[in-house]
């Protein structure tokens, strides 16, 4: 296996990590124009361009988008029809993801000064959420459950789920754990075009007030090119996993770690840090092992040419500052202490603490979301919540008194903008 080895005391090693760490969309001037015009088709010609696009790429003829709707006593269906472990595996996946957000939820507050003025914050839900699903061979029920539980926990009236299902391919985990999650409705229709259905509404498709979920590089030029008619969760790149080290856990237990995102696909990035240069070595040795027996063997192999490291640092202070420059997706602390460590990072989508805790259990069933900010957004991004299912409002309640002191303020400041209706108006309320 070939995956390159980094020193941090090396001269040339932050270059060497920020020409890793690159990664640009491969959202071109082809993807671009094809999704611009897939938007375009739907929003002036609604379900007559779905109809078309559901022909032509997901090879579906249907007279009607009313067709591509799946009645919800269909979602129920798919729970009896899965098998019993699947079903109470995605049950309690769910129960813990819903406890988890119960946490996040935001309430409104407010507070009233001595005069009687109130200033607060209302939260409220959004009304309708779109939840994208990835459909055919690429089937993921934890996706559906991490994008709509949310959701419901915040309140939101009504969540649309639109999942590709070409040649009629139907998951039926994906639709059980549509009807766990608390899925409304759901159209059998993806690409571009159901992201244009969902941002701009058909005769049969409701718009809604944000879309969330993973998709193609054709999903997410659609996410991006959308956002400001509509709210998006974020554009995610490859999946990523750093994993800090101090020799003591067992090799193969590391070397399946980073497998488990480097086998995602060939643009995934997973990273070792470890102070132990003898560990590396081990590491390395049970991944050229280890790696033979998977069956993504091709992908892995791949992923970890193009884009892995295992890097050796002088120290673990060190290899937290270098996760802090890599801002990654996921960060396994695979040390002693790790609680204590996790205080000193600053970017990372989510922390995985101690040498028991795999990555793996945070994408389906920890509890915690594993949609997370990717390609460093962690600087500045967070994995996504409840709180990104509701929106505040500020409360602001003059009394008599504070209005004629706060107009005396307002009335100064807006007169240096020039602003004058601006003073007039507040100096109305100042007493005389």
């Amino acid at each position: 296996m070939d995956i390159r080895r980094l020193d941090s005391e090396d001269e040339g090693f932050l270059p060497e990590l920020e020409r890793l760490l690159a990664w640009e969309s491969v959202s071109d001037d082809a993807v671009f124009g094809t999704v611009n015009e897939i938007l375009r088709a739907v929003r002036c010609d609604g379900d007559s361009a779905l109809l078309e696009y559901s022909r032509r790429f997901d090879e579906l003829d249907v007279a009607s988008v009313t067709e591509l709707e799946m009645p919800v006593e269909r979602l129920q269906l798919a729970c009896e029809r899965i098998d019993r472990r699947e079903l109470e595996a995605l049950e309690q996946a769910a129960d813990r993801i819903r406890s988890y957000a119960q946490h996040q939820k935001l309430e409104s507050w407010h507070y009233t000064e001595a005069d009687g003025t109130l200033l607060g914050q209302q939260v409220s839900a959004l009304d309708r959420v779109g939840l994208y699903v990835p459909g055919g061979k690429a089937a993921y029920p934890s996706s559906v459950l991490m994008n709509a539980i949310p959701a419901v926990v915040a309140g939101v009236r009504e969540l649309v789920m639109v999942v590709p299902t070409p040649r009629g391919v139907i998951n039926e985990m994906v639709l059980a754990a549509a009807q766990i999650a608390g899925v409304n409705r759901v159209f059998t229709i993806g690409g571009a075009q159901a992201v244009a259905a969902l941002a701009y509404g058909t005769e049969s498709v409701p718009a809604v007030d944000k879309i969330v979920g993973p998709g193609n590089i054709y999903v997410a030029t659609a996410k991006r090119m959308v956002f400001g008619t509509v709210g998006i969760d974020m554009i995610a790149g490859p999946s990523e996993i750093l994993v800090i080290c101090d020799g003591a856990t067992d090799p193969d237990w590391i070397a399946m770690d980073l497998f488990s995102q480097a086998e995602h696909d060939e643009d995934a990035q997973a990273i070792l840090l470890s102070p132990d240069g003898e560990f590396l070595d081990r590491v390395a040795a049970s991944m050229a092992r280890l790696v033979a027996e998977m069956p993504r063997k091709q992908i892995i192999d791949q992923s970890l040419s193009a884009r892995g490291a295992l890097i050796k640092v002088r120290n673990i202070d060190d290899a937290v500052e270098v996760a802090n420059t890599i801002a990654p997706e996921h960060l396994e602390l695979s040390v002693e202490n790790a609680q204590q460590l996790a205080k000193s990072i600053r970017h990372a989508g989510a922390i995985f603490l101690g040498r028991y805790t795999a990555e793996t259990l945070g994408d389906y069933c920890a509890g915690p979301n594993h949609v997370l900010p990717t390609s460093r957004t962690a600087r500045f991004s967070s994995p996504l919540g409840v709180y990104d299912f509701q929106k505040r409002s500020s409360l602001i309640g003059c009394s008599e008194s504070g209005a004629s002191e706060l107009g005396k303020v307002a009335s100064t400041l807006a007169r240096g903008e020039g602003l004058v209706a601006h003073a007039c108006s507040a100096e109305n309320r100042i007493k005389k």
